[in-house]
């Protein structure tokens, strides 16, 4: 090691023997040259045989964080940076302070162990992010953001610093000269700074994540996020296009997540059926001994006769006026044999909301409206199933039929004798069950 510290030593007594003139240049010569074979030498060692082997390796491994590491090349920068490293630490031992190359070197090599530090870092914070994204329990935080506001502020620092080796000054001077310059650069940062503060809200608050169904009609987002960054994030819409927000629009604006309803199991159903007015009777003994043949509607009409003849009994209603008692009418029959068509149903989800109701009436006719949720959040089984539910109950071929029938589904038997002149001249249906289409 004293050999190596002491090159002076050794060459120029030579060349103070054979070339006395030039001695000095032939020195500096001879230690260039000397540095640039080193630098060739552990160049080929380090991506000709050392990198080609930690690749292989890496591509043979089942490790995530291998291959990782290996695609982002960091193991490159990493040795590009080692490599000025040792120049830099050869110029100084080699090289004496009066050489007019060693600062010409030692500024060369700083700023190269600057720039690929730098960006080996980058490499490492690239590589982490394809690590988390592999865990499902590191998706739901803004690790993209976090680590792009990293790479900015490490950007700055080191430009700082190549500046200070550029000017030969001290990095303190340049930093306390950035106090008089804040203003401006939170202007010219404002979106960055608040995309970053947005981004940890986001996370923070649960509010947003990576593979949510997000809606914002501002900005024309309807689709899934694909990407949460420091200052947009990308929304792919259902047409495939793709709309950027910005990421503090997310904290400043209103937006719609549909995480929730993904989460809960099932999607809503929520329709409107309008019916003529005056259609809407009672039922006659005749009407109600032919329903009863109805297996949904059975167990409710016995209730509901029971129910009824008992209350006219008690208060001894003269039912040969129709104002006075009780009775059964079709529309509320019709109401009753819905919810028991739901109910029945396996595509419809008996543990949330489930009702049939009639809405207040226009001047269209009495909306019944049915809502309930189906079992499932797939978008081809949800198609199905509301159509299977919703189009074949409200067929207006079935609907409009003469007799009972059963259509399509087994559970599905049409009643349309309930409501003779409501079923038939339907005059409009009003389809409102949200964005679930």
């Amino acid at each position: 090691m004293e050999e190596v510290k002491n090159l002076k030593g050794l060459i120029m007594p030579w060349l103070d023997t054979h070339i006395p003139e030039y001695s000095a240049l032939a020195y500096t010569c001879a230690v260039l040259t000397l540095i640039l074979i080193f630098s060739v030498a552990i160049h080929l060692v380090l991506h000709r045989v050392v990198l080609r082997w930690v690749g292989s390796r890496a591509r043979s491994a089942r490790q995530v964080w291998r291959q990782a590491f290996f695609e982002r090349k960091l193991f490159n920068r990493l040795a590009l940076t080692l490599q000025g490293i040792i120049i830099h630490i050869q110029a100084g031992l080699w090289l004496s302070s009066e050489a007019m190359s060693l600062p010409i070197i030692q500024t060369a090599t700083q700023l190269w162990i600057l720039l690929y530090g730098l960006l080996s870092f980058f490499s490492l914070l690239d590589a982490l992010l394809d690590i988390f994204q592999q865990q499902t329990t590191m998706r739901n935080f803004p690790l993209r953001g976090i680590f792009q506001g990293l790479k900015l502020v490490s950007a700055i620092f080191i430009g700082l610093l190549i500046i200070s080796v550029l000017i030969g000054k001290s990095p303190l001077i340049l930093l306390s000269g950035l106090g008089a310059m804040t203003a401006v650069l939170m202007l010219v940062f404002k979106d960055p700074i608040l995309g970053l503060v947005a981004g940890i809200q986001l996370s923070a608050n649960d509010m947003l994540s990576v593979g949510d169904w997000l809606e914002m009609s501002r900005y024309g987002a309807d689709g899934e996020v694909i990407d949460i960054g420091l200052t947009t994030v990308k929304v792919r819409n259902w047409d495939n296009t793709i709309t950027t927000i910005p990421t503090y629009a997310l904290i400043s604006d209103s937006f719609k997540n549909w995480r929730g309803m993904s989460e809960s199991g099932g999607r809503r159903i929520k329709r409107s059926l309008l019916l003529d007015t005056s259609s809407v009777r009672f039922l006659t003994e005749e009407d109600v001994q032919r329903l009863h043949k109805a297996q949904l509607l059975a167990p409710y009409l016995s209730e509901k006769v029971s129910e009824v003849s008992r209350y006219n009994s008690q208060s001894r209603a003269d039912l040969s006026s129709l104002v006075n008692g009780r009775r059964l009418t079709n529309l509320g029959t019709l109401r009753a044999y819905l919810a028991a068509y739901l109910k029945a149903h396996p595509s419809i989800h008996q543990q949330m909301t489930l009702m049939v109701r009639q809405l207040e009436s226009g001047a269209q006719g009495v909306p019944l409206e049915i809502y309930a949720f189906t079992n499932t959040t797939s978008w081809v089984v949800l198609v199905k199933a509301y159509r299977r539910i919703c189009l074949t109950m409200y067929s207006p071929s079935c609907l409009s039929s003469g007799c009972g029938c059963i259509r399509r589904l087994p559970a599905m038997i049409c009643v349309p004798w309930l409501i003779p002149k409501v079923w038939h001249p339907i005059r409009q249906v009003s389809e409102k069950w949200g964005k679930h289409r």
